[in-house]
Parts: C-alpha cells; structure tokens; sequence
C-alpha cells in the first residue's frame, strides 16, 4: 500500500434515480466536468450523490433531533464516497418571484452601499445627525416612501382609465371599467332608481354625478322597482352599489382568476411616485449624496459605472478627522474602507461578464445563467480553500465571447485550492476540463452508467459516448439553403429598455435568430419588444405573470414595450405564441402531465375501469387535487412540510402515503396492473409503451419525446424542472395543437441546459414549424443553432447601455464575415 494520500473523490456503488450502481473517481484540486444527454444522469451523480452526500455528513454534525428529521429523506443511495470535502452547489434557479428583490439584494451589495451612503455619505446643510442604514432602504419600514410604501410606482385610477369614450351614454356602456352581463345591468338599474340619467352621454353628466358614479366609497342598497320606467329588471330586490374605481380594486385585491385581473389592470394607470421620483424612499433619505449622487442614482448606474464612481473614494490615501460628521464622511477612513470593498466586489461581477446589470435591476427579469453567476460572484469573495464546489451549467445564458471570462473565473477558484465539479454541455468549456466524467448513453431507463472517466482526450476511444461526436467531431451545419420570406414584419423606432431607436426588419416564414453577448437587449427585442407588438396588432392583451406577493403584477401593467413602434407588415399574422422559460406551475400541484393535458385521457381511463364503475367513481376520483381521492394527510402533495428550530424548513416524503398522493382506497383501482401513482412515477418514454392505445395521451408522449424529454417522470412537480425544461414541455404542447394560419412563435434561448445531441432534436422541431408556413424568432447563443437559421440580427456590440444596437443583419454568413461584430468569429466557427 502507498503512504501517498488519495487525491480522488470516490464513489463506490450510487442508485440514486437511474444510476445503476455506480462506481466513478474524479480528482479533487481539478477541474472536472460531468456530460451526458438531459436525463442521462449526471446531476444525479454530481448534484444527487455527491453533493448530496457531502450535506449529509454535514448534518451529521447538528442536534439530533434535526438529523432524525433530515437524514431519511437526503441521505443518497450510495455504499460510500471517500476523499469528499465540504462542498457547496451552486445551481440554476428562476430568479426571486418578489417585485421587490434586486440585483442588489442577491449579491448584498445594497447592504454595503446602504452602509457607505450612512456612515459616509454627505449629509444637507442643517442636517444633524446621521440617518441609520435601514433610512436608504425601500423595504424597510423607516426607509420606504408613506405614499407608494417602497414601491417606486403608484397605480391609481381616473375618469380617463375607467370611461374610455365618453360620448356614450351609461346605458352603452361609458363606464367600460363596470362588469358586463347581469352585475352591469344591477348597476345601471340602481343608478335609474338613484335618479341619474343613463341615457345622456357621459360628458354630459355633471362632474359632481360622474366623480360620485366612478370613485365613491359609498355602498348605498337600494330596492329595484320592476315597474319603473327604464328599469330593465323584470323582478323586485335590493341591489348595491359599487363605484366604478371600488370595483376594480376589489378585483385585484380579492379575484382568483387571471383573466378577471387581467381586464381589471387595463383600467389602472401606474405611474412613478410624485413623492418620491419613484425612488421609493424618503426626502431625507434622498437628500444624502456619496460622489454627487443619491442612493437612487447609485442603484440605477450599470455596476461598471457604479465601479468608476466609486473608484476616487476607494482609492484615496488622505483622509480627514477619523470620526464620522455629516460634513466630512466622504473624506473618511470609513468610506475608502466601504467604498473599496465595493469596488472589490463589482470587479468581480464585472470580470463574470455581468457589469451591465444595476442593482436595482429586479430578479425576476434576471436569467438562471445571470443568477448564478451572481451568486458565484460572492463565492469568490468569500475566500474558501479546500472546497468542493458543484456548479450547473455556468455558462447557461452565456454568449461564447462572455464564456472566456466564466473560465478565467473558474480558474481563479481552483487555482485558490478548490476543486470544481461542473454539470456542462457547452463543448468549449468541455475542452478546457482537466478532466471528464460522461454519462450515459441515453436518458432514463437508457442512461445510469458512467462510460468514461479520465482525461479530456480519452473519451475520443468511448464509441457509446454520444458527447464523443460533438467533443470531437465538428458538427455539420444542418442546412445549407436559405428560405425565401413570405413577407417581412418592419418594426420602426423601438425605444424600449436599453434598445434605442432601433429598426428592425423580422422576415416573416423563416427562421430568424437573434444574437449579441449577454445584457445585448436579445430578450428585450424578442420576447418583449416582438411580443407585444404582434399582441397589439392582433387585439390581444398579453398574460401578465403574477409576482406571488401581489407587487408585480402591478409593476408591470405599463410596461408596453410596443408604445411609439411603428409597425408594417403584421396583417398575415394570425396568432403569436410566445415559449419562454418561466415555470409551468409555481406549486409541485403543477406537473407535466397536468400541463400537457394528458392526464386528463389518464383519468378517464381509470375511470371507464370495471371496478371504478362498480365503485360508481368519475375521473375527478383520480385527481390528486380533489378531496374525494387523495391522501388526507398531504392533501396530495406526496409530502409534509417540516418546520425546524434553527434550520431552513425542509419537505419530508409522506409518512401516510409514501409520496404517492392518493389515499389507499384509490389506489384499489387499477388500468392494466398499475395504479394511477404508478402512471405518474412513469417516464415519458415508458409512458408511451403503457399508453400507446389512449391517442390523446400518445399524441401529447410523442410530442414530448420529439422535443427530447423522453426522461422526465409525468408527475415530476414543475417546481423541479429547470427553465429549459419548461420551455421544451410548452413547446410540446404547442406542436399537439391543430394549427391554422400564420403563427409567430417567439423563443428565448430554447437550448439553454440542453446537450447538443437535444439541441438537434429541438432544432429539428423549430424548423418543422417554419416548414409549415410559420415563423420562429429565437434569441440564441448557440452557434450551431444560429448557422442553421435563415436571417441573424446580432445585437450590441457590448451588453446594458454599451448594447442596444442592431451591429449586422442578414444571412449567417453575410453576419459571420462582419469585421467588428462579437458574434462573427464564432458563428464562422460554426459555420466550416
């Protein structure tokens, strides 16, 4: 035996999902990356055994009562790992729901800035004493503006918002803020027996009687008389009435339903608060400036400029009197010491590709990839030795050009005596590992083994790798023709975020790609910009998301992005379809076979069974959301919350039905042998075996299958599918539907998180759509992607207010040959 330690992580004999009693080492101080097809295993290995194992040990260390509450549920089926280290896993996550989380928030930098403006910042004559730090935050009680509570904006209603044509009578309809069908009529018929004239136009009316009709507190109940004339009630009772303005707040504050919202929100105005500037802070607060500048200026600045404005402050060698007075904080040790560790921090966000972002940019609008990154930035700040650090797809969401820099950062962390273990598909970053972990060779069922593990260069031997061919093998481009547009959809004068008085001409019947490095405004123009201009000259509104905290979803009424563009070209479009990467449901309740639809030909099946007959059981027996059949204990969830004293909650599988949401009763009954939580635990792919005879639930399997998410369980909960994955799944759902017309289908880098082997899968679809007289408009970071579409528009050159521009536009080729473009080079890569 050698004395030498063992510089290995091993792992001896992993079961966990569908790794089939794996045994693989990997060296620590390394950087190793983990490949293989989407469901093919390898998060189960990095993130399910290793890193998983390495949070079991450290609860080992926690009070007992803690451990026996902890340790059944996260313990991973592995015999034994040695050689592992203290590991922290960074993974992808949807950015915050709450409208009120920012950039700032995430990474603490508005903790530090709050602090710098507090004990450094320079104070208005007059001023006695420095505020506290909570005095420059919108989320605090002594910091958050009285009149809009911290929120920067205020959502009022006026004559103008609720009576959109005032030249019509009430009777036609003036107040259009009021409900349509019987609860309008109830109104109307009040106003009559109130003595107010419905039938002259509005305008008409004296403002005293219109302010009372739209903004009245009052309730008044009165008795509707049948027989008065032109009373349209056919009956006596009491009617109440409710003012057009009551009506609506009542409607946002208390309806459950969407489309209700969503009508109510067209009669709200949003502006920034007159009090505040929309800061959402205090006068006081804002009165304090470090550099010229107030917190709210600070907060706006991209990090870069942020960076450079406090640059002078952070590196000053002369300081005035030690303590801290509202004349002289600026020019303190205090504030070099704030300021430099500021500009310490941002140097690192910088150097991750991210100094376009502002702190006060709010996470919902912030990408995975960005997410993450973000809280790498602070990883690195924090000077670890010696730790594991398990990472998802880092360069997701990245442009090539901005995945330099990612792997310098690596880098850095590794050469500090960290090890890195990397869930990867980008084969740049493959590359440039030190070492290669390759799952496989399929997803689910067909995927569990480890093929290879060594250096980089051997998996060139390994036939079974599907990475092999991408790693190795230039991969051909898929189409070498270009379509020929069937019309072209010219946007004039776009003026939204950071696009400027942009033109852009969309070709309409082809596939169009969008590119730029990150922060470029590819987004913006795609999925904002494109989409609310189609939704405008079609009529429609489009969803507005629902923050979770109620704060959202009134943020963004107002912003339209198609305000000012001007538009040729959109009368062939007859639908829009937008696939973006938000989540399917926001509970585990929201699953993919609730979403696809299939369920419903799942339960119907149960039902028409000869013991759910007999029972006398309707399909809504075997919904896991209806009392009757599900689990009582979870309440169909298939776990329990558990609440721990000085530790985050965590969910536990329920002790009653074992996670399989139904209660046993349920379960009694059986399709073809296996109960209906058998049917949710099944892949996609075995699915399609089980089910092949119900067309509805195969043609909904078929679809998924196409689009590469074969491996994907039916009841896996929405809240554990990455972005990627939700966009694929209602990108499924959208290729099952009969479709007529001329649809635009807009996609926010649909092969985010995806091998490439998917990526061709997914590409394949795309084109099937463009090929059926539609058109697919991707904003898109994958080259191989890009040198198959028909027309590029590529964005910047650099990313926030260094972006913005249209750089080149036209064939791939024509955008590849482009001598100042940051795409070019790599799109000609991809393109020989």
């Amino acid at each position: 035996m050698s004395d030498e330690p063992d510089t290995y992580v091993r792992v001896y004999a992993s079961r966990v999902h569908n790794l089939r009693g794996v045994d693989v080492a990997a060296p620590r101080d390394a950087f190793v990356v983990f490949t293989g097809v989407s469901g093919s295993g390898k998060s189960s290995l990095a993130f399910g055994t290793i890193y998983a194992e390495a949070q079991r040990r450290y609860f080992e260390s926690v009070a007992p009562y803690a451990r026996r509450l902890l340790l059944p549920n996260d313990a991973p089926k592995v015999d034994d790992i040695t050689g592992l280290p203290p590991a922290v896993a960074l993974q992808q996550r949807r950015g915050a729901t709450s409208s009120r989380s920012t950039v700032g928030t995430v990474t603490t930098l508005s903790n530090l800035l709050r602090m710098l403006m507090s004990r450094a910042g320079t104070y208005p004559p007059g001023a006695t004493e420095r505020l506290d730090s909570d005095a420059f935050s919108s989320n605090t009680v002594v910091g958050a503006c009285p009149d809009c509570h911290g929120l920067g904006r205020i959502h009022r209603v006026t004559e103008q918002t609720l009576v959109h044509d005032p030249t019509l009578t009430i009777r036609e309809g003036a107040v259009s803020a009021w409900p349509g069908a019987w609860q309008g009529q109830n109104l109307r018929d009040i106003l009559i027996t109130l003595g107010y004239d419905i039938d002259k136009p509005w305008r008409k009316l004296p403002k005293r009687q219109r302010d009372w009709i739209l903004f009245t507190d009052e309730q008044p109940t009165v008795e509707i008389d049948p027989s008065r004339h032109p009373v349209t009630a056919e009956y006596y009772y009491n009617g109440t009435f409710s003012s057009a303005e009551r009506h609506i707040r009542h409607t946002l504050a208390n309806s459950q339903s969407a489309m209700m919202r969503r009508r109510a929100l067209q009669y709200v105005d949003s502006i920034d608060c007159p009090a505040c500037g929309g800061a959402g802070l205090r006068p006081e607060a804002l009165a304090v400036t470090f550099a010229g500048h107030n917190i709210a200026e600070l907060v706006a600045l991209p990090l870069q400029m942020l960076a450079d404005v406090l640059e002078p402050a952070a590196t000053r060698t002369e300081f005035d009197a030690a303590y801290e007075s509202t004349e002289s904080g600026e020019h303190t040790e205090v504030a070099t010491m704030i300021a430099a560790d500021l500009v310490a921090r941002i140097a690192v966000l910088v150097d991750l590709g991210l100094g376009y972002l502002s702190l006060n940019r709010r996470t919902p609008s912030v990408s995975p990839g960005e997410l993450q990154r973000l809280r790498l930035a602070s990883q690195l700040r924090a000077g670890l030795f010696g730790v594991l650090y398990v990472l998802d797809e880092p360069s997701a969401g990245l442009h090539p050009a901005d995945a330099e820099t990612l792997l310098e950062v690596l880098d850095r962390l590794r050469r500090a005596g960290n090890s890195l273990f990397v869930v990867e598909h980008d084969m740049d970053v493959v590359r440039r590992a030190d070492w290669i972990v390759d799952v496989g060779p399929g997803a689910g069922e067909q995927g569990g083994d480890v093929l290879y593990s060594g250096p980089v260069a051997g998996l060139a031997d390994v036939e079974r790798s599907i990475t092999r061919r991408y790693l190795f093998d230039a991969r051909p481009t898929s189409r070498t023709t270009t379509r020929t547009p069937t019309g072209t959809l010219s946007l004039r004068g776009i003026a939204f975020h950071n696009l400027r008085g942009v033109d852009v001409d969309i070709p309409l019947g082809t596939f169009v790609a969008v590119t730029g490095v990150s922060g470029s405004g590819k987004s913006t123009l795609v999925c904002k910009v494109l989409g609310d201009v189609i939704a405008r000259e079609l009529g429609i509104s489009e969803p507005v998301e629902d923050s979770g905290d109620g704060d959202t979803e009134l943020l963004d009424i107002d912003q339209d992005a198609s305000i000012g563009v001007r538009v040729d070209g959109a009368e062939v479009i007859d639908r829009l379809v937008t696939v973006d990467q938000k989540p399917i449901g926001r509970t585990p309740r929201s699953n993919l076979a609730t979403y696809t639809g299939l369920f419903d030909a799942v339960r119907k099946a149960f039902a028409d069974t000869e013991e759910a007959r007999r029972r006398g059981w309707s399909a809504g027996r075997f919904s896991f959301n209806v009392a009757a059949g599900r689990c009582d204990t979870c309440q169909g969830e298939g776990f329990v919350a558990v609440e721990l004293l000085f530790l985050p909650g965590t969910y536990a599988r329920c002790p009653a039905c074992g996670g399989a949401r139904y209660s046993d009763e349920t379960l009694e009954v059986t399709y073809r042998d296996r109960t209906i939580a058998d049917v949710l635990a099944m892949t996609v792919d075995e699915a399609g075996e089980f089910l092949a005879d119900l067309p509805s639930a195969a043609r909904s399997l078929a679809t998924l299958r196409d689009v590469g998410l074969g491996y994907l369980r039916l009841g896996q909960p929405a809240t554990e599918l990455s972005g990627g994955e939700a966009q694929r799944i209602k990108l499924a759902t959208e290729l099952q539907r009969a479709k007529r017309g001329h649809t635009v289908y807009v996609l926010d880098e649909p092969t985010t998180g995806l091998h490439p082997a998917d990526v061709e899968l997914l590409e394949a679809q795309l084109h099937r759509l463009v090929d059926a007289g539609n058109t697919v408009v991707v904003a898109e970071h994958d080259m191989s992607v890009v040198a198959g579409a028909d027309h590029v528009i590529d964005l910047g050159p650099g990313g926030g207010d260094a972006g913005g521009t249209v750089v080149v536009a036209g064939t791939p080729r024509r955008v590849a040959a482009h001598k100042t473009s940051r795409t070019a080079p790599y799109l000609a890569a991809a393109l020989t």
